[in-house]
């Protein structure tokens, strides 16, 4: 990716020397101070949490209350690759894709009433534990954390990264490779020593500056292109200088300012924006481990519903301060946002396919005044490390319980911490390396990558979860076929998309059908149903499971009191028997070996603690207090009080909710 300079680049207060923009003094040091503040707040909640064990490490020690379980839904889903799709989506289309944020506070209220309380009463720690205890066996358990793996890669983690070191480059100038790794290392550093509870209290943190940060500069956007009906009428005529003859893809859509767009037609069809959407979304936050571990380290039932309350109403939030000032920019920069000239866009952003991706960066640097440029980019810099360090902190999780387990069902809790951290530095060398891939994929739809390789592939795992929670007679047989064939299907449709690409503007259309007139989002719900009609009719010709081993797992026994026999797991009773094992064999080990002898070196100590390790003696808990803990951790009970105001909450949420759709159809 060669430097280009962007063309007729007006700046406010940032100097430009030899085509690169040097941040003044006021920018440097807010974002200095805002990284060392952040690094800080890491440090000493990682100092309070109990980081020492599997439970603190991974869930916070189920200790959260509902402000930042809230903020956390949010900001974990709020990078930056969210920032530059959606505004890139709403520079490009209009306002519909704004639909996909306003989707998920209906999906974050089912997360709250219906998932969360079968999870917490199953006493589970991830989502595919909770597929074993309810289906039994291996296969199922391992597809999910594989594939789980495979998505973030895929769709969160290089996407993220993308955006954050375009975001750098627009704004600063520097080398993409040079901020990027500077960025992952930061990052890292801060997720391998804190564990989730450095990550839920910055996240907090940063939803609040972030959301302050974007509406400053919602507020002075939209003055300088004269408040919404200025926008109507300047996004209509935000045409750019060089056209490509013969063609109308440079005019913007006519239906930009309604959500609902021709079901045939239309870029987003309503039909697909409604339903098919809430496939996607069940999956991105009912079933999805960076997300669900947020609402499971919650105090108790009451604060995780306020927590989805909380992160609904933040969810309507981003068409305000993303999706219009990402039509803004084009508004103010049809040239180089709205460019539709191949040679034109390369020369822009070094993508042919166009360069609305670059919308909100350009805003930024061109509208903010000096100072608040920097906390921008210190926010959004921070964004993308709040949801890489989500994602880095969920997978360790999925690797270290679902696979590395299984490959040593003898690990000790020492060797499962210090793998779950080195877990985390394999991650960051592949996201780096995939940085190149990215940069020549389909770099002009951003947001529209994300979503439609998504559709591909998330579509069996909400059938199935869905199907799992309500449906006792579903088996573990008709569980799995029925992920086989929709991934079957699902992949089939995915290597066709990367095969035929997307056409630029100007060139012929020449897919197949399949490609050409099934929008992703219809193909999420035929998906859905083929995997849905595999899921039962597989389950209905095989044996059921009996009704001892499904207490406390599905919607209808959450409440039961009765013992529930676990499904026969070979490894599973290996890793048991190890755990007795130990349990009977630990008082006679030498204190050595558990703990470091008073005179270990500096270096050892440091890499002790940032491993969790501090050296003090396991706490050793009776038989009695360990099944306290356990009724304790998978209690569901709600005080009436409690119970009433969240219901109310909800209630108003989905009303307002249902308000804005209807305002803006």
């Amino acid at each position: 990716m060669t430097m280009t300079t962007l063309p007729a680049m007006r700046t406010t207060d940032a100097t430009v020397t030899g085509g690169k923009f040097t941040l003044e003094a006021a920018d440097i040091a807010v974002v200095v101070l805002y990284f060392v503040f952040v690094l800080g707040v890491g440090t000493w909640s990682s100092f309070r949490a109990n980081r020492g064990t599997v439970g603190g490490y991974f869930l916070a020690g189920r200790t959260m209350t509902w402000w930042p379980i809230g903020a956390s839904l949010m900001s974990s889903n709020v990078g930056s690759g969210l920032f530059i799709g959606l505004a890139g989506s709403g520079a490009a289309g209009g306002i519909a894709v704004g639909g996909f944020e306003w989707n998920a506070s209906w999906v974050l209220v089912a997360l709250g009433w219906i998932f969360v309380p079968v999870y917490i009463a199953a006493g589970v720690v991830t989502m595919p534990e909770y597929l074993r205890k309810r289906f039994g066996g291996q296969r199922i358990r391992i597809y999910m954390s594989v594939l789980s793996l495979i998505l973030y890669i895929l769709t969160k983690i290089s996407t993220d990264i993308f955006s954050g070191a375009l975001f750098i480059r627009v704004s600063l100038g520097w080398d993409l490779y040079l901020s990027t790794v500077v960025l992952i290392a930061v990052t890292a550093v801060y997720t391998i020593a804190g564990g989730l509870t450095a990550v839920i209290y910055t996240d907090a943190l940063q939803t609040v500056i972030i959301v302050i940060g974007a509406f400053v500069l919602m507020f002075i956007a939209f003055d300088k292109v004269g408040w919404y009906e200025g926008l109507v009428e300047q996004y209509e005529k935000a045409v750019p200088n060089i056209t490509v003859p013969n063609t109308t893809c440079h005019l913007p859509r006519t239906d930009a300012f309604h959500m609902f767009r021709d079901p045939v037609t239309g870029d987003l069809p309503w039909p697909g924006l409604i339903f098919g959407l809430t496939v996607l979304a069940t999956w991105a936050w009912c079933t999805d481990q960076v997300i669900v571990q947020r609402s499971l380290s919650a105090k108790n039932m009451s604060h995780a519903k306020g927590g989805s309350v909380l992160g609904g109403y933040l969810k309507i939030l981003p068409m305000f301060f993303i999706v219009w000032p990402g039509m803004i920019s084009r508004a103010l920069f049809p040239d180089e946002v709205g460019c539709v000239d191949p040679k034109e866009c390369e020369q822009i952003c070094d993508a042919s396919v166009g360069c609305s991706n670059i919308a909100y960066p350009k805003l930024v640097v061109e509208l903010m005044p000096a100072g608040m440029r920097g906390l921008m980019i210190a926010v959004l810099m921070a964004a993308l490390m709040s949801s890489l360090t989500s994602i880095f902190n969920s997978s360790s999780t999925l690797f270290t319980m679902d696979i590395w387990q299984r490959m040593r069902p003898h690990a000790s809790e020492r060797e499962l911490m210090v793998v779950g951290r080195v877990f985390i530095l394999v991650m960051t060398v592949l996201s780096i390396l995939w940085i190149p891939i990215i940069q020549s994929a389909n770099s002009g739809q951003l947001f529209d990558y994300v979503q439609s390789i998504t559709s591909y592939l998330a579509p069996p795992i909400t059938a199935l979860f869905i199907m799992a929670i309500f449906w006792k007679r579903v088996n573990e047989q008709g569980a799995f076929w029925g992920l086989m064939v929709g991934l079957a299907v699902g992949v089939v449709r995915m290597v066709m998309e990367f095969v035929y690409g997307t056409p630029s503007c100007g060139q012929e259309d020449t897919r197949p059908a399949l490609l050409k007139d099934v929008h992703y989002l219809y193909f999420a719900l035929i998906l859905l149903g083929v995997s849905a009609l595999v899921i039962t009719v597989i389950s209905l010709c095989t044996p059921p499971i009996e009704d001892k081993h499904l207490v406390r797992l599905t919607w209808w026994t959450r409440h039961s009191k009765e013992p529930r026999v676990e499904l026969y797991d070979p490894w599973a009773k290996a890793h048991e028997g190890t755990q007795d094992e130990s349990g009977s064999r630990d008082p006679s080990e030498s204190p050595s070996q558990e703990e470091p002898p008073a005179t270990s070196p500096c270096w050892k100590k440091a890499a002790m603690w940032l491993c969790g390790l501090s050296g003090q003696a396991e706490v050793k808990l009776s038989v009695e207090e360990k099944q306290a803990l356990e009724k304790k951790l998978t209690n569901i009970e709600e005080e009436p009080l409690w119970r009433n105001v969240c219901n109310i909450n909800a209630l108003i949420l989905l009303t307002v909710n249902v308000f804005l759709w209807g305002f803006f159809a």
